[in-house]
């Protein structure tokens, strides 16, 4: 089974969450910061020949061995399905259209999500934002993992299966952990999606449906672009709980490594990330960052005193009202 990690429990703290404090210290310095403030008006273009390469795929995919399927969705399909899935973490934070317009970035969300597979931009966006707001805490924060998970995925192959299936995670544990009924849009996200799906499986087959939504799994677990799920939190040097990436990545991810900075100005778009690192290095270079998620996941897997326990919690306080 491998080497069992070192750690029993969580790192558990009784601070707020860093983010806030930070961001209040950075713009009383660099007051310009706020002029990165908006939505990026060249994502839509981004993310739209994103989508249209995907649909492109279809006429490529139908017609190939099963061989060949697959590996186009690790290799191709998959990153350019992760990176639409980034483009919904963008479009959570309405940096595709703007505040000003939420019904436009929902639409826009329901758009990117198609080639993806499986309906989850609304979802994420309803567990995300309170990612930010209530990082760390034991409920409400269901990007950390649980303590079945912990127990369970604690030796150096249990870690590699617990990447490999991090997925599934992702997918189910916001419905054990904290569930909330399905919003409206979320039932319409749903129904556009089997739509869509139906009329791939009628008039291209299975092989194309195979190749988009497992090219979406494989490229969330054991895959390089996938190595920000435990980049980003995971404790890699104790008592710091967010980290960036600055590696080659982040071109096809939207900044997404850019994660101390993203979390210290979520109002900011991934294009600009990097200039607010620029404006402010004094806060960013001599914290600990990683410059490859390749290495993250291998440190994830072979490193004792990494794994599922190595984040930090905060006992939950609940919602404000």
């Amino acid at each position: 089974m491998g080497q069992h990690v070192s750690r029993t429990d969580f790192e558990w703290t009784y601070t707020e969450e860093p983010h806030a404090s930070r961001r209040k210290m950075i713009l009383e310095k660099y007051p310009q910061i706020k002029k990165l403030f908006g939505y990026d008006p060249q994502f839509k273009w981004v993310a739209s020949a994103m989508v249209l390469t995907q649909f492109a795929m279809l006429f490529v995919v139908k017609d190939q061995s099963w061989k060949i399927i697959f590996l186009l969705a690790y290799c191709f399909g998959g990153v350019i399905n992760h990176s639409l899935m980034l483009a919904c973490h963008e479009i959570a934070h309405n940096l595709a259209f703007g505040h000003a317009r939420p019904m436009a970035n929902r639409l826009f969300g329901f758009f990117c999500n198609l080639p993806i597979g499986l309906p989850m931009s609304v979802s994420f966006k309803k567990y995300h934002l309170e990612h930010h707001r209530y990082q760390g805490d034991e409920v409400i924060d269901t990007d950390l993992p649980t303590y079945l998970e912990a127990k369970l995925f604690c030796t150096t192959l249990g870690k590699f299966f617990w990447v490999f299936l991090q997925p599934m995670f992702y997918i189910f544990r916001p419905l054990v952990v904290n569930p909330k009924p399905p919003q409206k849009l979320e039932l319409v996200n749903g129904v556009i999606q089997l739509v869509f799906n139906t009329i791939v499986v009628y008039y291209f087959g299975w092989k194309v449906m195979v190749y988009l939504i497992v090219g979406s799994l494989l490229a969330m677990g054991l895959h390089p672009v996938a190595g920000h799920f435990i980049s980003e939190h995971y404790m890699f040097a104790k008592g710091f709980e967010t980290y960036s990436y600055y590696g080659p990545l982040n071109w096809i991810t939207f900044n997404v490594g850019y994660h101390n900075e993203h979390h210290d100005f979520p109002a900011v778009p991934g294009r600009l990330l990097p200039e607010v690192k620029r404006i402010a290095p004094e806060f960013y270079d001599n914290i600990p960052q990683h410059t490859s998620w390749t290495r993250v996941l291998y440190d994830f897997i072979t490193d004792p005193t990494i794994g599922p326990y190595a984040r930090i919690k905060r006992k939950a306080r609940g919602l404000d009202s």
